[in-house]
């Protein structure tokens, strides 16, 4: 579209100047408002060459139209064209502009993010993700950002899960495994946490089956919900084993230093300071391995020294972890007694058989080194006797806790967790196709691609929160 105002430019200052001044206006109308948004939008393209180099620079004309009085003015209704704005636009060069916006402002404002998932953008972002839309300058990387955001938040609809197909799925773990010598690249966590998100989402759908949300139910009533991003690794684990490593480095890394920031990631991050805190990303990746350590075809997708690791992070952080974090460290309890009992680790040499017995005696109230934990729950006390009764433990579980019940996880109700991305219920099968796993007294009977039976007393789920024990 052509405008009446032409601009010449003789400095970067200047642009900056000139894009305040078309976002100063006070609209008369909503024609006039978006009349002035295309002015904004066709201002920023056609001078883009000159002055909008790299995702930084698009990011600040986003920011520019969040700080205006035109949006201060028409919050919603500029929200409502942005969004609308995505669903049509092909140019790479504006899809950016408009993704920075809600990216931007969905962080600030979440109610921004619930405007996308009403509108349906999901689909429509993962499409765009699929067919490599980028324009050089990180549009790809932030279309992941933003659709990891938007499904942080709020429970997709079923029908917006039926579209992610499992060709989806492998797309995903395949950049993940194309940047497997790259650990540090800046695409691997996004990628990492849309994964784990998407497998929250699977397991929010089937746990809300029977509530008229339109997940087909089995004869039993149960929903039929196939979690792909397990089914995939389920397949195809072998071939995906960085995806495995990373969720280990990441569970493992206390902070992360990043590189010099640059005068627009300064002003970037002076902006997005009043973000809200994220989900913790740890809960999402310990809810997947407990998926995948209890479904006979991914319980042994890790490789053996990554589980090691893993064992000393569990050791570390139920140890450390402060006393009013008691909901994470329960969490980790419940993570550590299929991995003892049904992976590898299940193998001589058994790692750390000693550190793990001292640990589940202090855990457990019994000789509490120091008063390490000056009283034990009940919560605690039942899921430390459930590690306890690993077998190649060979730990006296009644003297662990005499009142707890025997090792076992129970997939009926299996998942939920108030500590989520939203409050999960009544998980009633593991999150792929159905299928029925063989558990014998100190063994596993492991058919191929069935999946781990395990049982918890009074059929609780492992992510119940602490005072439902």
């Amino acid at each position: 579209m052509e405008f009446d105002v032409c601009y010449t430019l003789e400095n970067e200052q200047q642009f900056w100047e000139e894009l305040e001044e078309i976002l100063s206006v006070q609209c008369r109308s909503q024609e006039h408002l978006d009349y002035v948004l295309r002015a904004y939008l066709s201002f920023i393209l056609e001078h883009k060459c000159d002055y909008i180099k790299t995702g930084d620079d698009f990011t600040r004309c986003a920011v520019k139209l969040l700080e205006s009085q035109l949006f201060a003015a028409q919050k919603t209704y500029v929200r409502m064209q942005m969004v609308s704005s995505v669903m049509q636009e092909d140019s790479a060069d504006t899809l950016h502009i408009l993704v920075a916006f809600l990216f931007c402002d969905g962080r600030q404002n979440e109610n921004t993010f619930f405007l996308m998932g009403d509108i349906g953008i999901f689909s429509r972002l993962l499409a765009l993700i699929e067919m490599g839309t980028d324009d050089e300058t990180g549009l790809h990387l932030l279309m992941l950002k933003l659709i990891y955001e938007m499904s942080r938040i709020q429970q997709l609809r079923v029908e917006e899960l039926g579209l992610i197909s499992e060709e989806s799925i492998v797309y995903l773990f395949v950049m993940i495994e194309e940047l497997a010598d790259h650990v540090e690249d800046s695409y691997h966590y996004p990628l990492v946490k849309l994964l784990l998100v998407l497998n929250e989402q699977y397991m929010m759908a089937e746990s809300s089956s029977g509530n008229g949300n339109g997940v087909p139910l089995d004869e039993t009533g149960r929903g039929v919900v196939i979690n792909k991003v397990v089914h995939v690794l389920g397949l195809h684990g072998s071939t995906y084993k960085s995806f495995g490593s990373i969720l280990i480095l990441v569970l493992n890394r206390e902070s992360k230093v990043d590189p010099s920031p640059s005068p627009n990631e300064i002003f970037l991050r002076l902006f997005l300071t009043s973000f809200p805190a994220e989900l913790p990303i740890q809960l999402l990746i310990l809810k997947l391995l407990f998926l995948l350590f209890t479904d006979a075809a991914t319980v042994e997708y890790f490789y053996t020294n990554d589980l090691r690791v893993l064992v000393d992070v569990i050791i570390r952080n139920l140890l450390d972890l402060p006393a009013e974090n008691i909901s994470l460290r329960h969490t980790y309890l419940r993570v550590l007694a299929p991995l003892l009992h049904y992976t590898p680790l299940n193998q001589a040499p058994h790692y750390k058989r000693d550190e793990l017995r001292r640990l589940i005696a202090i855990m457990g109230g019994e000789g509490s080194a120091g008063g390490h934990f000056e009283s034990v729950d009940t919560t605690t006390k039942r899921l430390v006797a459930r590690c306890g009764a690993v077998p190649w433990l060979a730990m006296d579980v009644s003297r662990v806790n005499q009142n707890a019940g025997l090792l076992g996880v129970e997939m009926a109700d299996a998942m939920t967790s108030a500590l989520s991305v939203m409050e999960i219920t009544d998980r009633r099968e593991k999150p792929g196709v159905h299928r029925n796993g063989t558990m014998e007294t100190g063994a596993f009977v492991k058919p191929h691609g069935e999946r781990t039976d395990m049982e918890f007393e009074g059929a609780r789920s492992p992510f119940d929160f602490d005072d439902e024990a």
